[in-house]
């Protein structure tokens, strides 16, 4: 039997803190995962469960979006995706009894942490304005409710529909779908948070905003550069790549302002070597200061430029725009500037140097270390300025590859869910649905948050997701949240966005990927339907639940989004909602001739390995950029500047946690059990700043606004972080991220260079 979930909220203000380890994954990480699958899900679900996680008739795990390999262990998953899976399966449930004993002001009152342990909802739930307790409500009047506030809008750009990663194709395409039908472009969604540095980057540079690695290149390539990523915390299969690649001889440089245990060795749960002894990973480790990371690859460039023969010069001629005014930039670069941005000795980057050009195949893979600053873009850019200098994109064993978090992040993206549509997008949905779509560009996550605060946006409309966790500046963004008229999210769990609501709310819930989609079909006969997911490496492929329902009141995420465009958008839509609603197939059939490389979709995904989206750049050198080449760019060198007595603080995930879902209070991997509110500080940069390990400190943000943000009540945890820098979990740390603080181009958050002061806390 799975265990019940916490009546209590627990305690994370006083954490047991040990040495950290220097090894992932192993025995250790199994034991876990079956401790926790367990609990939640017990003994006979979990393994019924388990052994269907992204296999080829299965479901993709609703966890990271790191891709599957052609032949696949039975255990085709990790310990962070297990979680996830069981989080999701759970056997505890949130019924309209335990709305009715709890207000939500009690529920605005807890940890994210109890709310998530509570169980799946079972019932669409509604708050009346004025009210402090949900009640249940028909799906009918739910409809009704959005239909109402939509209706009494203004302009359809009041009101706003984001979207969170775990979306599926379908889904995604039939929320813009009718999002633009309505009239609006707002349709910020997690890629906003998260890799929209990327995107607008490689967009620039290369002409399309991904990665050109598949998973076969890791295993291809002389040299692997993981910059500014915790593959052992937040895409542990990607240890098993790495491990592969190793075998196959390629080095590995990581970079990065804390040593991270995957990368240092991985015990591999599936062989009876990896559970021994394991393997190194990390040839190099380059332990960079914060947001230092530019002015790396800009003198890496430079030293490149100046060794006979470094450079493709054929393929810079053939292939590239822009180099002669990039070579006169890199060749300015400056050793004592790039050691004060780095932290890093001549020594250390002289032997980088050495193995990038002993390398005739790169690939850097990065994360959220180098998209969440405010120089991300350039950053992002430089890092396509060396691979280029040698050649290293078209080539097999070399590209770009941001490793994207959430499962289907990037097909959400693929599918139109973007605030800014590309007009040949737009074209063809008015061409495939008979109605013209906006062309004015509508809000991101950070201008949706301005827009209600400012009252210029009154419905909030979340498929999946949980905003008010994951967005910058918490108290600006709850306080922007409930002005809102109506706030309405679509979840399979209880968060903290369910509490933080505008004047009315709605919670609707939905089926997990876990589960079977049963439709009823114009014959009136039943048929099981599956949905599709885009991997991060571009690679398209069907999941299918197979669980029953938690409960017989959910509806899937596509028949949710049917039925509301019915309620709101009536007689006048030409769209056949109740026929895609029916049949899924029918909405892949409109994206084969929507979107490019979908062609023949329901055909090509019948292949239970799925299909390989075309990427212009690997298949063929061709760049689809304004120049029509790949495109050498020239920056200004930017750094984060640290005035006396301050840290640069990056926010991070714990292990026990993936995005804001917090499995436990304990990160293993660091020495930290039970609390999540640590600060890891470099001892000697404690000592300098007069605090000791164990004793208690607020973290005060400092920006150029003046507005203080404080986060209180966070022990300081002595660890091997780079001097200057510090680390600390969200989201209980987003407070500290100004809601302005941005990255140029993108308007990421700048959630991994926040300047901060130490003051001796109250609770001290």
């Amino acid at each position: 039997m799975a265990s019940k979930p916490p009546k209590s909220d627990p305690v994370q203000d006083a954490p047991q803190v040990a040495e950290p380890k220097h090894a992932a994954a192993g025995l250790p990480a199994i034991g876990h995962t079956l401790r926790i699958a367990q609990q939640q899900m017990g003994v006979r679900r979990t393994a019924l469960t388990l052994l269907r996680v992204n296999q080829k008739d299965g479901f993709d795990c609703p966890g990271c979006a790191w891709p599957e390999p052609e032949h696949r262990h039975a255990a085709e998953f990790c310990e962070n995706g297990a979680k996830a899976v069981a989080e999701e399966a759970t056997l505890r449930r949130v019924t309209p009894e335990f709305f009715a004993a709890h207000t939500v002001t009690d529920l605005a009152g807890r940890s994210g942490y109890w709310l998530g342990q509570q169980g799946r909802l079972t019932h669409p739930m509604y708050l009346p304005e004025g009210g402090d307790r949900y009640e249940p409500v028909s799906w009918d009047r739910a409809f009704d409710i959005v239909a109402e506030e939509l209706k009494a809008l203004g302009s359809p750009d009041e009101a706003l529909f984001y979207t969170s990663g775990r979306t599926s194709n379908e889904a995604a395409f039939l929320y813009q779908l009718f999002a633009r039908e309505l009239g609006t472009n707002n349709l910020p969604d997690c890629s906003n948070m998260c890799h929209e540095s990327s995107g607008s980057a490689l967009s620039e540079t290369i002409g399309v905003g991904k990665g050109s690695v598949l998973l076969e290149d890791l295993y291809k390539a002389d040299l692997i550069i993981v910059a500014g990523q915790n593959p052992g915390t937040n895409h542990p299969r990607m240890l098993s790549a790495l491990e592969k690649a190793k075998a196959n001889g390629a080095r590995i440089i990581s970079v990065n302002p804390l040593p991270e245990a995957g990368l240092e060795r991985f015990k591999n749960p599936q062989t009876p070597q990896g559970m021994i002894k394991g393997a190194a990973l990390t040839d190099l480790f380059l332990q960079i200061r914060i947001g230092g990371d530019q002015a790396l690859f800009r003198l890496l460039n430079k030293l490149i430029l100046d060794t006979e023969g470094a450079v493709d010069e054929s393929f810079v001629r053939e292939h590239t725009h822009g180099y002669e005014e990039f070579a006169q930039a890199a060749r300015a670069a400056d050793w004592d500037e790039t050691l004060t941005a780095t932290g890093l000795t001549r020594a250390e980057i002289e032997k980088a140097l050495g193995m990038v050009l002993a390398s005739e195949r790169t690939i850097v893979c990065w994360a959220m270390g180098l998209t969440q600053h405010k120089h991300s873009v350039p950053t992002i850019r430089e890092v396509v300025n060396f691979l280029l200098l040698r050649g290293n994109i078209g080539r097999p064993g070399a590209g770009v590859c941001p490793v994207r978090g959430h499962s289907n992040v990037q097909g959400d993206r693929t599918m139109g869910i973007f605030e800014r549509p590309a007009p040949a997008f737009l074209d063809a949905l008015e061409k495939e649905f008979g109605f013209a779509p906006p062309r004015e560009h509508g809000y991101d996550v950070v201008r949706a948050i301005r827009a209600l605060r400012d009252g210029e946006a009154k419905v909030f409309f979340a498929m999946g997701g949980n905003f008010v966790s994951a967005s910058p500046d918490t108290e600006v963004t709850e306080a922007a949240m409930r002005r809102a008229r109506l706030t309405v999210h679509v979840s399979t769990k209880l968060n903290r966005s369910h509490a933080v609501t505008g004047a009315r709310a709605l919670i609707l819930p939905t089926l997990g990927r876990t589960e079977r989609d049963v439709q009823v079909g114009p014959n009136g006969k039943s048929a099981e339907q599956f949905v599709t997911v885009e991997d991060s490496m571009g690679m398209v492929h069907a999941s299918r639940g197979r669980l029953e329902p938690a409960s017989t009141h959910l509806l899937s995420e596509p028949a949710i989004v049917c039925r509301l465009a019915r309620r709101v958008l009536g007689e006048a839509s030409r769209t056949p909602w109740e026929e895609f609603e029916k049949d899924y197939a029918t909405v892949r059939d409109r994206i084969a001739r929507v979107i490019p490389g979908f062609e023949n979709f329901n055909a090509r995904v019948a292949d239970p390995a799925g299909f390989t989206l075309p990427h212009a750049p690997r298949d063929e050198r061709r760049f689809p950029t304004a120049t029509g080449k790949a495109n050498f760019t020239a920056a200004p060198v930017e750094f984060p500047e640290l005035p006396e007595g301050r840290l640069l603080l990056q926010t991070l995930r714990s292990h026990d946690q993936y995005n804001t879902t917090i499995y436990g209070l304990d990160d293993r991997y660091r020495g930290i059990k039970n609390g999540r509110r640590v600060v890891l500080v470099n001892a000697d940069d404690a000592q300098a700043l007069g605090v000791a390990d164990g004793s208690y400190v607020d973290l005060v943000s400092e920006w150029k606004d003046g507005v203080e943000r404080r986060a209180p009540g966070f022990r300081i945890v002595f660890y091997p972080t780079a001097r200057g820098c510090a680390a600390a979990y969200y989201p209980e740390t987003n407070v500290l991220v100004p809601l302005d603080a941005t990255a140029d181009t993108s308007n990421t958050p700048a959630s991994k260079s926040v300047v901060v002061r130490l003051e001796q806390s109250a609770t001290d």
